[in-house]
């Protein structure tokens, strides 16, 4: 059996020097909340949610840096389109050409084009854009095409959105149960603010994947997908070759993948 190291004296010390006499650990156990000085508990508490409201502060100015470029998208195919008569076949054309520029890229689907489209259409005023609906993402701007016609109405959802952090699921809800004449719509000023840290929002935010594409972070994802489609195109030729049963079982393949360590 194995010894264990020789610490004695009193069982805190022994909890506290255990991360440096094991030779297998590199940091030491932190000392006690009791042992802290007074007014650590405040101080870490504030220091957290600064950090908190900074990481959303930088998520939501990147999602707002996205939405205004999907909106002047929109206003530019807008303008082709009433200027010279371009038609859908522009478009078509257009997201084939955009994604084989930016293959990292997922929002220029010709779905998500016709979409800037009609943002830019319904929002011909870029201050507009940039002081409210910049400020929450492109899948809850989506809903409000879908679900609102009237565009004081759209600003109404918009500001209490941000105001109480709903989700895409919740705005839906609150629009279908018409909360705005149970409230009233009244908008004085649209103050920018920010969703609550624990709100569903800044969760989703978080794991947005139109905004991890558009900061071209997402390349974990990526490499999976390369692997995947190797693996699809060596299957398929030996399909071809008539050489189906030497090709290895796809799900033990993925487990290997899945059992590699985590690179730094």
């Amino acid at each position: 059996m194995k010894k264990e190291n020789n610490i004695k004296g009193n069982p805190v010390d022994v909890r506290k020097t255990r991360g440096s006499a094991k030779p297998e650990v590199i940091m030491p156990v932190p000392a006690s909340l009791l042992e802290m000085p007074e007014g650590y508990a405040d101080f870490f508490s504030e220091l957290k949610e600064r950090i908190a409201c900074n990481r959303i502060k930088a998520v939501l100015s990147a999602n707002s840096a996205m939405v205004l470029m999907y909106w002047d998208i929109g206003q530019a195919i807008l303008g082709r389109q009433q200027k010279e008569g371009w038609g859908a076949k522009v478009i078509d054309r257009l997201s084939h050409d955009l994604k084989k520029a930016f293959p990292d890229m997922t929002g220029f689907s010709p779905r998500n084009l016709k979409y800037m489209r009609k943002f830019a259409e319904s929002w011909p005023e870029r201050p507009i854009v940039q002081e409210a609906l910049a400020q929450i993402t492109w899948y809850h701007n989506l809903a409000l095409l879908e679900k609102v016609d009237d565009s004081n109405t759209r600003l109404w959802y918009a500001k209490k959105t941000l105001e109480n952090g709903w989700s895409r699921n919740i705005l839906a809800i609150q629009i279908e149960t018409r909360l705005h004449e149970r409230q009233g719509k009244a908008i004085n000023n649209f103050q920018v603010a920010l969703p609550p840290a624990d709100s569903d929002m800044a969760a989703q935010i978080f794991k947005d994947p139109y905004v991890f594409d558009f900061l071209g972070t997402d390349d974990p994802r990526r490499e999976a997908e390369l692997e995947q489609k190797l693996i699809d195109h060596i299957q398929q030729f030996l399909l071809e070759l008539g050489q189906d049963r030497a090709f290895p079982d796809r799900q033990a393949g993925a487990g290997r993948a899945g059992g590699r360590g985590h690179r730094g």
